[in-house]
């Protein structure tokens, strides 16, 4: 078992995992879902609201945080930690994913990528060593490597191309990280499998980045387009492959069944910016599936979002909370951003709690039809 992760117990029904994962700035128990702050906040919110509702690690991007206010700044006041007032563990996405939302804006070269910032136009490149020089410089406790995330759908030429680009960039990204000093002090980083929905490819990702023996490894190319049940197909085609004694990360999404379907499928660590997002349209989340409330019906209901779910937002009505979000008043984000977020990490500690007890299958099978409703819940 690797030194920084912990396999604490394995789901005799599904491929579902209970960890414990080790960083510089603390443990972070799993599975774990991570709230997203891009631009060094999560949206709405404070570092002290995040401790509150139990989060225990969040995410940064080093393409933003490059752009402005750019890394070296960072690093002089004390790094990403210290600048953002957040004492827990950080992982830094690469800017990875901006080579595939940004496609109007870049041009992907073996060396790297080079962008045009969506700021003002301004050159940049970001290649293996730029990239894990920004994330030293924030002082990212998990730095993801620089990939190449073919779209959906695409053609097994192209998306074989982007594979195997990625494995040479992963190698790279490794050896700067190794060369430099940044793993040996305590710091991990992550590879990122692609493949798209070519099974194979993906196996063939899996293995060769597993032999490369990265502190962790995430699954990615997935929800950019295609439909759910592809989405977990490619997620079931990755995992087994994966080292068993290493840290499994889903990136960028999803909705709470989701979750659960991918936890089925040994994944430990997801992120999403869908909780704070939506928060910010009136739309909240609950064990009987999500809620708007800029509906009428919550104009004079006096109940909690959700009842159980102890948090500060629980103070307030379903009729206030409405009433703050038809006026556009700027609480109404922070108190919905807190209830979503919370509903997500409370939802991985009940998964926790259920993996312990050896009932995870059961378990997440009657989530998942309560939370849907008459639809079927499949794994």
């Amino acid at each position: 078992m690797a030194e920084h992760f912990e396999l604490l117990k394995t789901d005799s029904a599904t491929a579902a995992r209970r960890g414990r994962l080790r960083t510089l700035h603390g443990t972070v128990e799993t599975p774990i879902f991570m709230p997203v702050g891009t631009q060094g906040t999560v949206k709405s919110v404070t570092p002290q609201h995040l401790h509150e509702i139990g989060a225990q690690i969040i995410l940064g991007n080093t393409y933003h945080l490059n752009l402005r206010p750019g890394s070296e700044l960072v690093r002089q006041l004390g790094g990403l930690h210290k600048f953002m007032g957040w004492d827990g563990p950080i992982l830094t996405d690469s800017g990875g994913f901006q080579v595939f939302s940004l496609a109007k804006l870049r041009d992907i070269r073996d060396d790297g990528v080079a962008f045009a910032s969506h700021l003002d136009g301004a050159k940049l490149f970001l290649g293996p060593r730029e990239v894990m020089a920004i994330q030293e410089n924030l002082g990212s406790d998990i730095a993801m490597v620089l990939d190449e995330c073919p779209p959906w759908p695409a053609e097994r030429e192209v998306v074989a191309k982007a594979v195997a680009r990625s494995q040479r960039w992963a190698a790279q990204c490794r050896q700067f990280a190794t060369d430099g000093g940044f793993l040996a002090s305590g710091h991990h980083v992550f590879a990122i499998v692609q493949g798209s929905t070519f099974d194979d490819l993906r196996r063939e990702a899996a293995e060769a980045l597993g032999a490369l023996d990265f502190p962790g490894y995430a699954v990615g190319g997935v929800s950019v387009g295609e439909p759910e049940p592809e989405m977990l197909k490619q997620v079931a085609a990755t995992t087994p492959f994966l080292p068993a004694d290493k840290p499994r990360y889903t990136m960028g999404l999803g909705t709470p069944p989701q979750l659960l379907k991918m936890i089925a499928l040994g994944v430990d660590m997801f992120d999403c910016v869908l909780p704070t997002r939506v928060a910010r349209n009136g739309l909240v989340f609950t064990p009987d599936g999500p809620m708007n409330l800029r509906n009428e019906q919550y104009r004079a209901d006096p109940r909690p979002i959700a009842e159980g779910l102890r948090n500060y937002t629980a103070n307030f009505s379903r009729a206030y909370l409405r009433h703050l979000t038809l006026a556009g008043e700027i609480l109404s984000p922070t108190l919905l951003t807190i209830h979503n977020l919370h509903f997500f990490l409370d939802l991985m500690a009940q998964a926790r709690t259920h993996l312990e007890a050896g009932d995870y299958a059961p378990w997440h099978r009657a989530w998942i039809e309560r939370y849907e409703g008459s639809r079927s819940a499949k794994t």
